[in-house]
């Protein structure tokens, strides 16, 4: 298999020479002087190019590194030698398990699988969207976006599949912090659901989900568009608050794991309701400390959207300190108590939007600290946090100069 996969990743480079020659109307033997290779033996014999030559590909293409890359490692096992054994269908069901399961590899290995045996646009759609549920508890959240566009791009395609597949892909773009986008894309479901009332509980997810990321991105945009930021607030419960009326329904008719998922909403309603003054930072923070506390142990806690609900309250209680709390004792003192909480709930649910959340939040609440005391503490990190940070940094673009700091300034014990 890995001879097959080098052999296959070896045809493609040779294709980007191909490419490149005719792009830039060069013979092999230009092209070679450009890359500063032997014309007969451009691409190395085991498949596997480095960096350098990568890089020289893209410049030449005026291609992304990214694009080169996916191009040369979208390789797969020959359809035709692969014994496929299982319908679309029987795929589809074993696909369902393994997300239930939080088999998240076995789910994007199942799905990719599942593309190769669809025969029309419906069950290539589904396969896409089941690829992003994997890569989405894989916290790759980048990749939820390709598939959810891939997906969109399959037609002709049922609405429900497509409007579903439209909040996977608002949702990734929400996690990504791409607020214009996930803002646009789930405001396009919900006018959509204003006039055609959801009949399937497929469409009655996408309906209540579309409320919850554009809820959500409201949310966040109190503190991006500051000019805006009441209207923001405003929108924000009322987005909110619909979105937790249709999740319970949901609980109620379908699973009571979406109860969870209003749980989590009902969080972002107190945030706006601080905002708009409708209720005391102090008795919101109150609120939110009762709410966690029902979760002593997050180990003995069964996972799943329940669980998950309390560590955005506790991310929430994180927004209501920093925005709202101005004595530095208790901001330190509420900080530590809920990221603490949170970081518990992120590693208990492999959580990777929380924990971004989590390390956020305490180089904010340190940067606080500096401030108040004028004394550069350093921070003591090991090796599970490096870890930790650095697939942070890979998972989230925007995070990646938070990452750089934090690693900047703290001590690193290193495992012996």
């Amino acid at each position: 298999m890995a001879q097959t996969i080098n052999v296959n990743r070896k045809e493609r480079l040779e294709r980007l020479f191909e490419l490149a020659q005719a792009y830039r109307g060069w013979t092999r033997k230009d092209l070679a002087r450009e890359l500063g290779r032997d014309p007969t033996k451009l691409a190395p014999e085991s498949g596997n190019p480095k960096f350098e030559l990568i890089l020289q590909i893209s410049e030449i293409l005026d291609w992304t590194l990214e694009e080169v890359a996916d191009w040369l490692c979208d390789v797969k096992e020959d359809t035709a030698t692969r014994k496929i054994t299982s319908s679309f269908n029987q795929l589809d069901r074993k696909a369902q398990d393994a997300h239930r399961a939080g088999e998240y590899r076995e789910l994007v290995d199942i799905a990719h699988h599942a593309l190769d045996v669809a025969t029309n646009a419906e069950e290539k759609a589904r396969a896409y969207n089941r690829a992003a549920g994997g890569w989405d508890g894989l916290g790759r959240f980048s990749r939820v976006l390709k598939a959810a566009q891939a997906g969109l791009r399959e037609h002709p395609v049922s609405t429900d599949m497509r409007l579903l597949l439209q909040t996977t892909a608002a949702n990734a773009h929400y996690t990504l912090w791409q607020l214009d986008e996930s803002e646009g894309m789930a405001q396009k479901v919900v006018e959509y659901y204003k006039e055609n009332t959801p009949v399937s509980n497929r469409a009655k997810v996408a309906q209540a989900h579309a409320w919850y990321v554009l809820g959500h991105t409201q949310r966040r945009l109190l503190d991006i568009d500051t000019d805006q930021s009441s209207q923001y607030a405003n929108t924000a419960r009322n987005s909110l608050h619909r979105a937790m009326e249709l999740y319970e329904q949901l609980a109620k008719s379908v699973h009571p794991s979406f109860g969870g998922i209003a749980n989590t909403c009902r969080a972002g309603i107190l945030e706006t309701d601080v905002f708009l003054g409708q209720i005391d930072v102090r008795e919101a923070i109150a609120r939110v400390l009762d709410v966690i506390s029902t979760v002593i142990d997050p180990s003995d806690v069964d996972k799943g959207d329940w669980l998950e609900s309390y560590g955005w309250w506790s991310i929430i209680g994180c927004n209501l300190t920093l925005r709202h709390i101005c004595d530095e004792r208790d901001t330190q003192r509420f900080m530590a108590l809920f990221t603490n909480k949170a970081d518990e709930i992120a590693d208990r649910l492999d959580h990777w939007a929380m924990r971004e959340r989590v390390f956020s939040m305490q180089f904010e609440g340190r940067q606080r600290l500096i401030g108040w005391t004028g004394q550069d503490i350093p921070i003591v990190i090991d090796n599970e946090d490096v870890r930790l940070i650095t697939g942070t940094m890979g998972r989230f673009p925007q995070f990646r100069k938070t990452g750089w700091s934090i690693l900047d300034c703290g001590n690193i014990i290193k495992d012996s």
